[in-house]
């Protein structure tokens, strides 16, 4: 490891406890404004106020914009924390078979129809296998989030020149050219409720990794995100 690149990780690190400690310092206090706001409703269904007083609506306001700050701050610690890895031996094909039968059901419900393409003869790869689920995760439910009134999301993977390639395609609204090219800036997002976060992030987990990340889309067309992991981290780390 050059001297560079060790400066590099001590900084990242650094980052990462203020990060961390910053989070804390945020969530103790957002924890007491939502405990004392779930006690004032209480207190304003004993007074029987209606849940179209004007008192009740700002309350329930404040109380969907505390959760929008926690989903943010949740964000934020898993983007600072996504570079810390923890390596072990994994079967990526199982892996992500039981992960897309964990997603099924859920699929089933949005109206989405899942195909996947995974041999069951893919090499077995060093990965943090909580990151990589959190990757696969995220990417999965963008796609469901594209597709609102159903479509197809099509899963499939190999391996390659030493690494395994795993493709996310969906069939929802696509991305435009501005779109695609600041999708993973941080805090960029399409959608009104976003963080910004997703995306950067999984790009961080997978750069972490040795690996690569590479999306083409279309509007009114669909996206494709492809994976693409060393099967030997540590020789991908080296070279």
């Amino acid at each position: 490891m050059s001297e560079e690149h060790q400066r590099l990780v001590k900084q990242y690190e650094e980052i990462a406890i203020l990060a961390g400690g910053l989070a804390h310092e945020i969530r103790n206090p957002l924890s007491t404004i939502q405990m004392n706001l779930e006690l004032l409703f209480e207190d304003l269904e004993e007074m029987a106020f209606s849940e179209n007083h004007r008192i009740v609506r700002k309350l329930r306001t404040i109380r969907q914009e505390t959760s929008h700050l926690e989903e943010i701050l949740d964000a934020f610690l898993q983007f600072a924390q996504a570079g810390e890895l923890h390596l072990e031996k994994v079967d990526f094909g199982k892996m992500v078979r039981a992960f897309l039968e964990f997603y099924k059901p859920k699929a089933e419900r949005a109206g989405i129809e899942l195909l996947s393409h995974i041999p069951s003869d893919l090499p077995e790869i060093e990965i943090d296998q909580r990151l990589i689920k959190q990757v696969l995760d995220n990417l999965v439910r963008n796609a469901q989030q594209a597709m609102p009134d159903g479509g197809t999301l099509e899963i499939q993977a190999c391996d390659a020149d030493d690494n395994v390639l795993i493709d996310i395609i969906d069939t929802g609204c696509g991305m435009s050219p501005q779109a695609l090219e600041k999708m993973f800036d941080v805090f960029f997002s399409t959608k009104a409720s976003g963080s910004g976060l997703g995306l950067p992030t999984v790009k961080k987990i997978v750069e972490a990794h040795g690996g690569h990340l590479g999306c083409e889309s279309e509007v009114g067309r669909g996206t494709k995100f492809t994976i693409t992991l060393p099967i030997d981290n540590r020789r991908s780390k080296e070279s």
